[in-house]
Formats: structure tokens, C-alpha cells, sequence
């Protein structure tokens, strides 16, 4: 049996005794009932103004934060966009390897209005179907071409947005590289031949002249539209076409050029012509370029 003296087993006892009086104390002492009304009032609070303050810096910090964070979307919407433009660029050469050096045909046998350079419908009142464009085979295993993220189709506001969807929101140099040409001297030109595009050794100056650009159309509202149109129709050369270039990242357009490059241009004209509704300023819509010709377009 363990046997303790009184002076060691007193100690366990009086430790027990302290504890339960400190924590009776502590109750005392957190009791609001206990405590004097002066000591609560000393109790450290947030006031209104320091609300406020803390308030309008956190306003502050959203404010100088969001700004970077639209800028920051937009660049990476348009690097998707380029690396899209990319993809159409070397599928089109891709093409023209395999079709003894002609670019692919912008809209083949036009009249039946069936064929496109992004897809085939078998009825005009039918989307065109980009598994069975002439591309397609070069566009990797979507086999489509890839929407611009700038440009989503909530976007489109006509209720005829449709009749060229699946064009990705790019349009093709189909008046000069998707088609063949005659042109006489005073700069008129004939197209001979649509089931064919142009060839690859007709054009002169490649790293000038356009193949693809961000495009858009406006018919009452905005539209996708797969064609990049030059200011003046190349058959009648002093009437001025309705422009398609689509400057929808922060102002500025991509282009794809036909030796490969691909960079960023800004408007430097757009006009409204007669034939549709909807003013193609409001929507960003123009030309790029210092010259008001389509040598930026043509093969020369």
C-alpha cells in the first residue's frame, strides 16, 4: 500500500482547490452581468468611419485589379485567335501541296451557292457541314475551323447570322486567292475560273498580300461572313465593296499574310454602302492599311 506524507499528499488537493477558484474566477470575470458597464464600453470595436475606410480600399484594390484582369482575357483570347488563323494558314498551303500548287477555291460553282472554303451544304436552306470542307482534311482531328474566342456566336445579331456560319469568324482573300482571274489593263478583272483558286507562284509579294483576316459582316446586324473583302470589287475597280475586316480585339484585327506571318492591324477606313442595312463603323468593321486600293489584296 503507498503511503504518502501529509505535506506531498496535501499538494494534489490544493492544486484541485486553485484550479477550480481560477475558473470560477473567469466565469466572474466574463460574466456581462459582473462586469462594470464602464469596462464594456472599453471594449475594442470597428466604428463606422473605420468601416468605411476599410471599405473603400478594398473598392480601391477591385478597381485597379479588374482593368488588368479584361486586359489579361483579351490577350489570351487573341492568342488563341492567331494560333487559329495559324492552323488556317498552313492548311491552305497544306492544300495547295496536294492540288498541284492552287489554294483551295473560296466558294466553288458560287451560283448554286453550296460550297465554301470552310464547309458543303447539299441545300441552300442547310448549314454548311466543315467535316466535308475542302480543308478539312488539314485541320486536325476537329476537322472544322476553330471559333474565335472574340467572336462567339451569342454575338451574332441578325436572324440571318447564319448563311455562312462555320466560317470561325475568319474570312478568306476569296476575290483574288480563291479564285482565278483575267485582268485587263485599265485593272478590271474577270473571273475564269471558281472550282480553282489561284496559284501559289501567281502571287508576288506573299508577305503583303492577305489570306485570312478576323471578319464579320453587318446585313441589319452582325453576321458571320467568311470572305475578306478588298475596298473595290476587282471587276469594276472604282466601286467600293462593303467592308468585312473585323477589328474585334481592343481595335485591332489579326491577319494572316501568304508567306506564313500573321500580325495585328488597326482600321484606318470603313465606309456604309447602299445595299445594307447597319452602319459597319458601329460594329468595328473596316480596312486597314495607308493606301485606299487593294493592292494589299491582289497578286501583284
Amino acid at each position: 500500500m503507498f503511503l504518502c506524507s501529509e505535506s506531498l499528499c496535501s499538494e494534489p488537493r490544493a492544486s484541485a482547490r486553485a484550479t477550480s477558484r481560477d475558473a470560477a474566477d473567469f466565469r466572474q470575470a466574463t460574466d456581462p452581468a459582473t462586469v462594470p458597464n464602464d469596462v464594456l464600453q472599453l471594449r475594442p470595436a470597428f466604428t463606422i468611419v473605420e468601416l468605411l475606410v476599410v471599405g473603400g480600399i478594398v473598392a480601391l484594390l477591385v478597381g485597379l485589379l479588374l482593368p488588368g484582369l479584361a486586359a489579361a482575357r483579351a490577350q489570351t483570347r487573341e492568342t488563341v485567335c492567331r494560333s487559329n488563323l495559324r492552323q488556317l494558314l498552313i492548311a491552305n498551303d497544306l492544300y495547295a501541296t496536294e492540288n498541284g500548287g492552287y489554294y483551295v477555291p473560296g466558294a466553288a460553282d458560287f451560283l448554286e451557292n453550296l460550297h465554301r472554303w470552310h464547309g458543303v451544304r447539299d441545300r441552300i436552306d442547310e448549314p454548311f457541314d466543315p467535316a466535308r470542307g475542302p480543308l478539312a482534311p488539314y485541320l486536325g482531328p476537329d476537322a472544322q475551323v476553330r471559333q474565335c474566342p472574340s467572336f462567339p456566336v451569342k454575338e451574332i445579331t441578325s436572324p440571318t447570322g447564319g448563311f455562312e456560319r462555320g466560317s470561325g469568324g475568319y474570312g478568306y482573300n476569296n476575290r483574288y486567292l480563291g479564285v482565278q482571274l483575267s485582268c485587263g489593263a485599265d485593272g478590271s478583272c474577270v473571273t475564269t475560273n471558281d472550282r480553282t483558286g489561284a496559284a501559289v507562284r501567281w502571287v508576288a509579294r506573299p508577305q503583303r498580300t492577305v489570306m485570312f483576316t478576323d471578319s464579320a459582316f453587318v446585313a441589319g446586324g452582325l453576321i458571320e461572313y467568311g470572305f475578306a473583302e478588298p475596298r473595290f470589287h476587282p471587276s469594276y475597280p472604282t466601286s467600293r465593296a462593303t467592308p468585312s475586316i473585323h477589328f474585334r480585339h481592343r481595335g485591332r484585327a489579326e491577319v494572316g499574310w501568304c508567306d506564313g506571318h500573321i500580325d495585328a492591324q488597326t482600321m484606318t477606313f470603313t465606309w456604309k454602302g447602299p445595299f445594307y442595312e447597319g452602319d459597319p463603323g458601329r460594329y468595328h468593321i473596316g480596312w486597314f492599311g495607308e493606301h485606299d486600293d487593294n493592292r494589299l489584296f491582289d497578286l501583284d
